[in-house]
């Protein structure tokens, strides 16, 4: 397939162009232009939401990469502006005993999109394929079954009618270093970087031989892998919403006109005197 290649290729490039760790780090795109267009971008996003909602669509958008690709930012950057009831974020933690019992996509089926709903996935199914693979929380055996079945598992969530779409962020080496070594002094960030993080930091390749193994297995014609590149986090974000906004058709709604009726009279009422307990003025 010429996208999976493409996909690929532009991988591969993204690595090599910012190999070693002592790299600068990425010129970023424009703060004041960046929120420009992120503006624009998150009206599309309401005008989408309503469309959802008004035909019943069901959206599934899967996110995965790297510790530190930016995952967590462009889902934020997705759902500021819109309502939590109709965009719903899912971030499974680790399996309890029981869960590990079950089927493994079992957990997750609950959380599909059910009609006028789209649901975001920071990390998925695809966990088996990525890091319970590299840091042997599953068999190979295991991680084989499910890149066999995966496909299939998709093909039934596209088949009964819901958009897939599933997103890598590709970060380079020296970048992923550069953010997760901010971790350890940004006071903002030191609960993202855990014990797992640091582990994951030293086996680069292995992470790279699963993520290669694994589009080859599950980019399909019904659920292909779509790739960005990440260093540069804002325009990742841009380009991530606008692909989601060209991939989900949708018609803006003429929204309806709004008159404010007439506040009513006190009559009656009187503020009481009570001693109401004030947040302080700090500020």
């Amino acid at each position: 397939m010429i996208a999976k290649k493409q996909a690929r290729d532009d991988t591969r490039a993204s690595r090599s162009a910012s190999a070693g760790k002592d790299a600068a780090a990425p010129e970023k795109f424009p703060r004041k232009l960046f929120e420009q267009e992120l503006r624009k971008l998150h009206v599309e996003l309401v005008h989408l939401q309503e469309w959802v909602k008004h035909e019943g669509l069901k959206v599934c958008i899967v996110f995965e990469g790297r510790d530190g690709a930016g995952k967590g930012g462009v889902i934020k950057a997705i759902t500021q502006r819109v309502s939590h009831r109709v965009f719903r974020e899912v971030a499974l933690p680790a399996p309890t005993e029981r869960q590990k019992s079950q089927m493994y996509v079992q957990r997750y089926v609950p959380h599909l999109p059910a009609a006028g709903e789209v649901v975001i996935f920071d990390r998925s199914w695809y966990n088996r394929a990525g890091v319970e693979r590299v840091m042997g929380f599953c068999t190979e055996s295991e991680a084989k079954a499910f890149l066999k079945v995966a496909p299939g598992m998709e093909r039934l969530i596209v088949d009964s009618g819901c958009i897939l779409l599933k997103y890598w962020l590709e970060v380079s080496e020296a970048e992923q270093s550069r953010r997760l070594r901010d971790r350890v002094n940004d006071g903002r960030k030191t609960w993202k970087l855990s014990p797992m993080d640091l582990e994951s930091y030293s086996r680069w390749y292995d992470y790279s031989r699963a993520r290669d193994e694994m589009f080859a297995a599950t980019d399909t014609e019904w659920a292909p892998w779509y790739v960005a590149h990440s260093d540069d986090k804002r325009r990742m974000r841009l380009n991530v919403i606008s692909h989601i906004l060209s991939q989900v058709p949708y018609q803006k709604r003429r929204p309806a006109k709004v008159k404010f009726p007439a506040r009513q009279k006190p009559g009656k009422y009187r503020e009481p005197d009570y001693a109401y307990r004030f947040v302080p003025d700090k500020f």
